[in-house]
């Protein structure tokens, strides 16, 4: 969870304080919310049509699984290393609908790093029955950023829909759902993006979305919201019909200023600052006898830096460090970093000097 930007913090100040004073009267939140879709898809490439903001990954995901007609048989195939939310809307269209689930394992490659390869993923995918293929953009225990171009180049080739968890990479890397032929994309805000909790968008091509039903249904996804004397309604036939209520507005416009500024950073800009802070963690920490799990040719490097001790608990050095103000994670039994690119060489430096040597 990212520290957040002073003019994220200060346009939701603003809100507090008009909300305080005057409800919604006089303001234009929800007419704004047009313009964090629109940015939220110039961001990935997409159209504004295609965008829908939503709470967290979990709910995008979810959208994605609950939203399709499935069949008995229909293989949903992923990683065996996914994080809780790209894996539970899915186990539940298994209980459901009695689809197969198929987790591609995590290989452990010659230099000590840790990732599932492609062409597992592929093999995987070629199954007859395949459906859908769904992957995290950047795996959260490992830090692997996977070939997401290579595998929607097979999966539209093929047939497949092909579904994104983009938490660990919107923010820090670039996304493109057009060239990397994404179907649907969930991520939240409060990571790398920099904004609030319980705020985020999800994509759905637009090619889909009539065929696509939603989780939940209320006032904000059809077309006449004041004929609810009729029994009959029409759902949006853009991704709003994935909206079904009140939106989180304080999230939203906390999503839209950190989304600007990243933005107007660069995306690629950023990406690069990021490996560059790495290149120089990793140097220290392989001086003090630590083995790097995380992939970092360049297709694969991503803003997570995954690392252990042959010797030390991770457990207590993830102890120790936050009693210096310096804070890392376990993550499967190792040891994680994840610093954006407002972090300094000095505070990677600090960093290493604080760590355990062997």
């Amino acid at each position: 969870m990212s520290a957040l930007p002073a003019p994220t913090v200060a346009a939701i100040i603003e809100y507090a304080q008009h909300a305080s004073k005057h409800a919604y009267l006089g303001a234009s939140w929800f007419e704004d919310l047009k313009a964090t879709r629109a940015l939220a898809a110039e961001v990935i490439n997409a159209d504004a049509g295609e965008i829908a903001l939503i709470k967290n990954t979990s709910e995008g995901i979810s959208l994605a699984a609950g939203g399709l007609t499935w069949k008995p048989g229909d293989v949903v195939v992923t990683t065996a290393v996914e994080y809780p939310t790209n894996l539970y809307p899915w186990m539940e269209m298994a209980h459901r609908h009695g689809i197969k689930i198929v987790r591609v394992p995590e290989v452990e490659m010659p230099d000590g790093t840790r990732q599932v390869p492609l062409n597992d993923i592929l093999k995987a995918a070629a199954d007859p029955q395949c459906r859908l293929v769904t992957i995290s953009h950047v795996q959260y225990a490992s830090g692997q950023r996977h070939d997401i171009a290579a595998i929607g180049k097979f999966c539209r080739e093929n047939g497949k829909l092909f579904c994104v968890d983009a938490i660990q990479s919107i923010g820090a890397s670039p996304v493109d759902v057009k060239a990397m032929n994404i179907d649907f994309l969930a991520t939240g805000s409060h990571k790398w993006m920099m904004a609030p909790p319980g705020a985020g968008f999800f994509y759905c091509r637009k090619e889909l979305i009539e065929q696509m039903r939603p989780v939940n249904v209320g006032w904000a996804n059809v077309i006449n919201n004041q004929n609810y004397s009729s029994n009959d309604y029409t759902l949006l036939p853009n991704a709003g019909r994935f909206e079904a209520g009140s939106p989180n507005l304080p999230g939203s416009i906390g999503m839209r200023v950190s989304l600007g500024l990243l933005h107007s950073v660069g995306m690629a800009n950023i990406h690069t600052r990021i490996q560059v802070l790495l290149d120089r963690a990793i140097e220290g920490l392989r001086g003090k006898g630590y083995q790097i799990v995380s992939p970092r040719d360049p297709v694969s490097q991503s803003g997570i830096l995954i690392f252990k001790s042959p010797v030390h608990s991770h457990d207590a050095i993830c102890k120790q460090m936050r009693e210096k103000k310096i804070e890392m994670i376990v993550r499967e039994g190792r040891l994680r970093i994840s610093p954006h690119f407002y972090n300094t060489e000095a505070q990677i430096d600090r960093m290493v000097a604080e760590l355990p040597g062997h």
